[in-house]
């Protein structure tokens, strides 16, 4: 009787193995930036936001990103551009995660939210849009140990937002994850 059951419990494993292996996971075609676009501007970033400044210096990563990757030129004229990166800084939430015993904060959570889209100006179409691209990092106090100022944190995030934005624009418009309902607009 166990012989038998053992045998049936081996042939459906056997079973969901094969199944298993004969799927394969659901990979899009890769949704390439068209031939005619060599030359990008960055347009300056629109702070909905209380914080002051935030929008030039994402603005000015951006920008730095694309200098380092090198395969699109930049212009400040948009005339000029064959491509335009744009987009709005929406939320700033710095929120305290963990206190000591004084209740003083000791962690805390920094999180942006931004709407991102990308223009292809020679055929006059939104490429790819992003809203609610996020931007998120925990980090200590800087009178912790290994901790962190507030502005430190900002350029953390910047810059992994910039290397975002460069890869989702050269690279494939589903390069990029975040909280967003990413489209591709027909």
């Amino acid at each position: 009787m166990f012989s038998k059951m053992r045998s049936i419990v081996y042939a459906m494993l056997a079973f969901v193995f094969i199944l298993a292996g004969c799927s394969s996971p659901y990979k899009p075609a890769p949704q390439i930036l068209p031939q005619h676009i060599k030359k990008i501007s960055v347009r300056p970033f629109v702070n909905n936001t209380t914080q002051y400044g935030l929008e030039e210096k994402l603005t000015l990563e951006i920008i730095n990103e694309f200098i380092r990757d090198g395969r699109l030129a930049l212009t400040n004229d948009e005339n000029e551009a064959d491509g335009i990166v744009a987009g709005e800084i929406n939320r700033y939430i710095l929120q305290p995660l963990t206190y000591d015993s004084n209740m003083v904060a000791e962690q805390y959570k920094l999180w942006l939210l931004l709407n991102v889209y990308f223009v292809d100006k020679k055929e006059n179409v939104t490429l790819w849009s992003e809203p609610n691209m996020e931007g998120i990092q925990v980090f200590y106090d800087a009178s912790k140990p290994g901790g962190k100022t507030e502005e430190e944190v900002r350029e953390t995030i910047w810059n992994n937002l910039a290397r975002n934005i460069v890869k989702r624009t050269i690279e494939g418009f589903g390069s990029v994850s975040g909280a967003s309902d990413r489209k591709i607009p027909q």
